[in-house]
């Protein structure tokens, strides 16, 4: 392989797992697997269950929905990572391990290495840091190496795509020693102020930031054309430089304002629909395939 085509390899690596770059063409393929048959409803590759461990039964209710993207909040306590929204939750069975990480490996070995039998794409897992991001993340970095069989991975820049991506968020002092690692299991989720800063793709392919922060527009009536055009601008920046992107904080509640908003963020081609209503958000994209 030349050095100019094992250039092109990596950016084509790092664009297959940060997405298209097209936006909203960011369609499920469907590819069967060995003796696997394709499932009678594809995934939904642009839906994120935000603070999944939140549903009775974490990940296994997202997965049920076809979601794409699953998001744990992580503490470190001792040497362990709970898995809580705060640390009142904290419950010492219920770790990343316990919830997320067994379980994904065993669906990934009885799924010939896929999420979703038949369908060849990386299933986000967005693991929010709520402690020191610096010590939480060298601790997580331990046990993401128990996993690296099921694990996208970035070795010296060049990124192998696997069943699982884990995408770290939450506490920014993970940056550092995430930077740091010449073998990484993980990946880093910006903010719009990361967009033209010069990370590469292959270590933040996804930013997400706060809507209500960056737009007044809350679904009711029309959308403001200015707010429409910066909403545009944002996604066609995170795309030309091989990013995702997803907000939180949008308006939840079922009804007209939500899928006014579900719906121009799909025309803008946001890549990952953040909700906590994994019925409502199957049902919508479902219908908008």
């Amino acid at each position: 392989m030349t050095p100019r085509t094992r250039r092109a390899a990596v950016i084509t690596l790092g664009a297959a797992l940060a997405g298209s770059v097209a936006g909203p063409a960011f369609a499920e393929r469907a590819e069967a697997g060995p003796g696997v048959a394709a499932p009678g409803k594809p995934p939904l590759r642009r839906a994120h269950a935000h603070n999944d461990y939140e549903h009775p039964h974490p990940l296994t209710d997202a997965l049920s929905h076809g979601f794409g993207s699953v998001e744990a909040d992580i503490w470190l306590v001792g040497d362990k990572l709970l898995v809580a929204h705060d640390a009142s939750g904290l419950d010492p069975t219920r770790t990343l391990e316990s919830l997320y990480l067994d379980p994904l490996l065993r669906r990934v070995r009885s799924g010939h290495g896929r999420v979703y039998p038949g369908y060849d794409f990386s299933l986000q897992l967005l693991i929010d840091i709520k402690t020191a991001g610096d010590s939480t993340y060298r601790e997580l970095s331990r046990h993401l190496h128990r996993y690296r069989s099921m694990l996208s991975v970035c070795d010296n820049g060049r990124v192998r795509r696997g069943a699982i991506t884990a995408v770290i968020s939450g506490d920014r002092g993970a940056r550092g020693p995430m930077e740091g690692e010449r073998v990484r299991r993980a990946f880093y989720d910006g903010r719009l102020t990361d967009l033209g800063g010069g990370a590469p793709a292959s270590f933040a392919p996804l930013v997400s930031d706060n809507w209500s922060l960056n737009f007044t527009w809350q679904g009711a009536g029309p959308m403001p054309e200015r707010e429409r055009a910066e909403l545009r601008r944002i996604v066609s920046t995170a795309h030309a430089e091989h990013r995702q992107v997803r907000f939180w904080a949008t308006p939840d509640q079922p009804g007209p304002a939500r899928d006014a908003l579900w719906r121009e963020l799909l025309a803008a081609g946001v890549d990952y629909l953040n909700t906590d209503d994994l019925a409502g958000l199957e049902a919508f994209l479902r219908a908008h395939r």
